[in-house]
């Protein structure tokens, strides 16, 4: 609590600091024409004593070619008047072509200077003002000019603005950036639809993703999330980062696996903007969703909604033969689920700008879905006698309502100092959710098979409910201590809890009432809180960079049974982990880097837990509350090529050691619906693994209407421990992605991307989804019932090489092609499906899944919108009488 209360005043202080900052309030700039863009550039202009200039004439031109006379002139772009303190800003500056500052007032000199985000040619850049440019939350550039003194035959002179063509991937050498807005083929869907078509991401057929063979942090705006990815919807998110070796500045959990950062839209265009949207799949499944953006002055409001239904088909088979029963019997399992549910997802939040250095920001966001799982399983068992052959066939009828409700609310602060580079952020972040699951098993007994009369039955009910929070406080300081030397340190702490309540009944027929089952019920609560604090140092040698880093972390995690009381706690000691990162640029068109890290993988909630999960016969789980962390020591080198007409290639060899593995690992126990013996996956710490490999991607610009990118991920694992039944021989296995984007005539546009994965190893312990959380098929709680009939990831096997293919029809029409139609077709040839063939000391199984295929989904949007300054000022351009009769 000590801890907490620390953190908590710590914040407090950082923010009371940044309210009192220095600085005039920002003014939106009055856009007269040019094309849309992410730059940011604000100053103040001000005399020989310092005071402001108020009411200067500043204007932003652009230098354009003019066909007529086959010459560059310019053109203006953008202009403001200063605000009375000297304040001016411009934003959603032009990617392209050079920029130039001219500044004129009464009773002083004109003005004029070139402006560059990157760097400064020719004269010295104003004082106080910033060298290179500085990136912004929502993934553009900042640029302070600070203070412009303006003075008699005084003129100031800066160079060109150099951006990169906008693709759906921007690849930098330590991290890699999707632009959802260009991947069609998920429109209407979810996040993890999107997953599909990320580079270096593998996505499972539940929708649990994998980023080079490991199980990544998921991260919302920088965050972590409560929300699985089948809970984001698809049109709420702007970009998806890819950090496959993380520095010190990020949490260290995750083991060695990286970073996705699910980036949410959200923009500060002067003005008003907004969507519409609109859609259907085959299954008759309705998404609606609508977001609207309003800046004024000083002030930026944001809201958006989105409904999506869900429905959703499975098939799925499973044979079986189970060794170790005497006689040995066979067992053939045919499945089919279908679900039916809604999922409600709303956000809004508000920009202050204090001053053009000071932003205050608060967001909430509200989640709430409902789902209606009905399942149908088939079981045939053969035994085998010497004499012959016995059957039994039975089937199984799951029905029941599951609820899930999510709340969050994030406060953040940011200042810009006047000196270069120099900033302060500090955040609180609040996460909260509640679940209930409500499912009634019926099994039927048949006498001679399918189709004959039953023989007996049993019922078995779950009701669960649960709920947890996510608190996270954090501060951030950046420093430039010099030209090429960089400061950057920061404090954290993450408060996490949970609390779940599972009650498994069977129904009795001599009361004529469901008994509960004491064995089968556990009700529990835990606490995890993780302290962290980082510091680290970028500096550069001509060509040649570093940064060096060094985190702190700390943590402690309580359970408790609130049934029986019992306690199991764990308590970690603080722990370091460096991380160093070098590069040496060889030329303008060509960068190498190395790095290295050290993270940690902390047990989740679901394998720490000791309570066991029956609904599945084949695949009974429990967690073992005495796991230890996994440690992990990460090396990687990459090469980037950059090539004419915004082609590139970056290639990455890495290698990953891990010790303490979590893994999966099977053990007999009895069934205590059933009486018999039963194979329970639980987890163990195992000795070591290391897996290494190589990393492809390519971005092509093939022509002016077709643009291609490849990923290629070859990689090779191997688990290393005492027991066999753990330990697993190396394979070699690799998956790619490809994908198109054709810009057609009559503003068509088509989107072709396939997936491949080849033959590969089943990895014990490969179930976690790395979000602390259940994955994204078990429905948000313990008992709430898995995938029937998967395989225990404890035992030795591999998944059979599938490919799929998705391709998207886009339409743009009405003026300024406002609107536009969107038809997608996922998995085109039903070939995504999941074959796994697995075999321990107690079974060798088939198991065989489809999810989904071939669905056609029809989205329909609309933008809107208004870059105007003025939107809540009445124009005065007219005479008096015609002012009057203009609506706003």
């Amino acid at each position: 609590m000590k801890k907490i209360l620390s953190m908590l005043c710590l914040i407090t202080c950082s923010l009371w600091v940044l309210a009192q900052a220095p600085g005039g309030p920002g003014a939106g700039g009055k856009q007269f024409q040019g094309s849309s863009g992410n730059g940011h550039l604000f100053g103040k202009l001000v005399d020989s004593d310092g005071k402001g200039i108020g009411d200067a004439s500043v204007l932003l031109l652009q230098s354009r070619f003019d066909s007529a006379t086959q010459k560059t002139k310019e053109v203006l772009l953008k202009g403001s008047t200063s605000q009375s303190n000297g304040d001016f800003t411009f934003e959603d500056l032009p990617v392209r072509g050079a920029l130039t500052l001219k500044v004129s007032a009464t009773g002083f000199s004109p003005y004029e200077q070139e402006i560059s985000f990157f760097k400064p040619v020719g004269t010295r850049p104003a004082a106080g003002s910033t060298g290179a440019p500085k990136a912004a939350p929502s993934g553009g550039f900042e640029k302070d000019l600070g203070k412009i003194q303006l003075k008699t035959d005084v003129q100031m002179m800066q160079g060109v603005t150099v951006t990169a063509k906008s693709g759906a991937l921007k690849m930098d050498i330590d991290k890699k950036v999707f632009n959802v807005d260009k991947n069609i083929v998920s429109t209407g869907g979810t996040a993890v639809d999107i997953m599909k078509n990320v580079p270096s991401v593998n996505v499972d057929l539940d929708g649990n993703v994998s980023l080079r063979n490991a199980s990544p942090q998921i991260f919302v705006d920088g965050r972590p999330t409560i929300l699985t990815l089948d809970q984001i919807p698809a049109d709420a998110i702007e970009s998806v980062e890819i950090i496959t070796n993380p520095s010190a500045k990020y949490d260290a959990s995750g083991g060695g696996a990286g970073i996705l950062n699910i980036v949410l839209k959200k923009n500060r265009k002067t003005g008003y903007n907004g969507n519409l949207r609109a859609g259907v799949d085959r299954l008759g499944a309705v998404n609606t969703g609508a977001d609207v953006n309003v800046r004024e002055g000083k002030i930026n409001a944001f809201a958006s909604v989105n409904y999506n239904q869900r429905k959703s088909n499975t098939v799925g088979t499973v044979d079986r033969l189970n060794l170790l029963e005497t006689p040995q019997t066979s067992i053939s399992q045919d499945n089919t689920d279908k679900s039916t549910g809604r999922f409600i997802f709303a956000r809004a939040g508000l920009d202050y700008f204090i001053t053009n250095r000071t932003t205050l920001s608060l967001t909430g966001f509200k989640a709430s879905g409902k789902s209606s799982p009905y399942e149908a399983i088939s079981i045939a068992t053969d035994s085998l006698f010497n004499s012959g052959i016995t059957s039994s066939f039975s089937q199984r009828l799951s029905t029941g309502a599951r609820d899930f409700s999510g709340n969050g609310l994030t406060f953040g602060s940011k200042t810009l100092f006047p000196k270069a580079g120099r900033e302060l952020t500090a955040d609180i972040n609040y996460f909260s959710g509640s679940n209930e699951t409500n499912t009634l098993y019926t099994t039927n007994r048949y006498l001679n098979g399918a189709g004959s009369a039953i023989a007996g039955t049993t019922l078995q009910k779950i009701l669960g409910s649960g709920s947890d929070y996510n608190l996270v406080l954090q501060t951030d300081y950046v420093d430039p201590l010099s030209s090429n030397v960089k400061l950057e340190t920061g404090i954290r702490a993450a408060i996490r809890g949970r609390e779940n309540y599972n009650s498994n009944y069977t129904f009795d027929n001599s009361l004529g009432s469901y008994k509960l089952i004491p064995s089968a019920t556990n009700n529990y609560k835990n606490t995890d809180n993780v302290y962290a604090a980082y510091a680290s140092i970028t500096s550069s040698i001509k060509n040649f960079g570093y940064k060096i880093g060094l985190r702190a972390e700390s943590s402690d995690y309580t359970g408790t049974l609130t049934g029986t009381g019992e306690t199991f706690s764990n308590k970690y000691p603080v722990s370091l982990f460096p991380s160093l990162f070098v590069s040496q640029k060889l030329d303008a068109t060509q960068e190498v880097q190395a790095s290295y890290t050290r993270r940690i993988n902390r047990p989740n909630f679901f394998q720490l837990i000791p309570f066991a999960d029956y609904t599945d016969e084949l695949n009974i789980t429990q967690g073992n509350p005495g796991l230890k962390p996994e440690f992990t020591n990460s090396l990687e080198a990459s090469y980037m090529k950059t090539f004419t007409g915004a082609n590139s290639f970056l290639a990455s060899v890495y290698y990953k050691k891990t010790d303490y593995l979590i893994t999966s690992y099977l053990e007999q126990g009895t069934n205590p619906f059933t009486g018999k013996t039963a194979i329970i996956n639980t987890y163990i710490n195992a000795n070591s693994s290391r897996s290494y490999g190589l990393e492809l991607t390519s971005q092509n610009y093939l022509s002016k209407w077709w643009d291609m990118t490849t990923n290629v991920n070859i990689y090779n694992a191997k688990i290393n421990a005492a027991d066999k039944t753990v330990a697993s021989t190396a394979m070699w296995s690799w998956f790619g992605k490809w994908n198109n984007n054709f810009k057609l005539p009559a503003n068509f546009t088509i989107q072709l991307s396939g997936t491949y994965q080849s033959k590969t190893q089943l990895l014990p312990g490969s179930s976690s989804n790395g979000q602390g959380g259940a994955p994204v098929g078990r429905g948000g709680g313990a008992g709430g019932g898995g995938g029937f009939g998967m395989a225990q990831s404890a035992s030795q096997g591999y998944i059979k090489p599938f490919y799929g293919i998705d391709i998207a029809l886009r339409k743009s029409f009405l003026k300024d092609n406002a609107a536009s139609a969107i038809l997608s077709f996922n998995d085109i040839f039903r070939t995504r499906t999941f074959n796994q063939y697995s075999e321990s000391d107690y079974f060798v199984q088939d198991y065989s899944r489809l999810r989904d295929p071939q669905m056609v989904r029809l989205t329909l949007s609309y933008r809107f919108g208004k870059l105007d300054a003025s939107l809540f000022k009445r124009k005065n351009t007219h005479t008096e009488g015609e002012s009057s009769s203009q609506g706003m």
